[in-house]
């Protein structure tokens, strides 16, 4: 049974930054591709950025682009999402998931399992 757990979230100013980490367990980490997610009250989930088994393959939703770098340390079966430049809008519970094949995108639906989630909340 894969198991997702994120951490890393908080309360930060506007301008800062944060780092998230996803640890995984239950599948082999590095035959499987990762996504981060993000959901706001009121708002649906969105996409923010996918990374490949062996992290070679990096994909980005628009809103994020340019600000946030994903990564991923197989031999700690970890994913990070390095957050620049912060802005009110980011707050948001953000989620990683796992997906049942080597690359993903942005469909929620290629994703099969998900963390429960890490509050992350930029003040103006």
């Amino acid at each position: 049974q894969v198991q997702l757990v994120e951490s890393g979230g908080g309360l930060v100013q506007a301008g800062g930054s944060l780092r998230l980490s996803c640890a995984a367990s239950g599948r082999p980490f590095r035959l499987y591709a990762m996504g981060w997610f993000r959901q706001a009250p009121g708002k649906e989930r969105e996409f923010l950025a996918a990374i490949s088994g062996r992290g070679t393959s990096t994909y980005y939703g628009d809103s994020v682009k340019g600000r946030f770098t994903v990564s991923r340390d197989n031999a700690k079966h970890t994913m990070y999402l390095q957050m620049n430049s912060l802005k009110p809008e980011d707050t948001a519970v953000y989620y990683c998931a796992t997906a049942p094949t080597y690359y993903s995108r942005n469909s929620q639906e290629e994703y099969d399992a998900w963390g429960q989630g890490t509050q992350v909340t930029v003040s103006s």
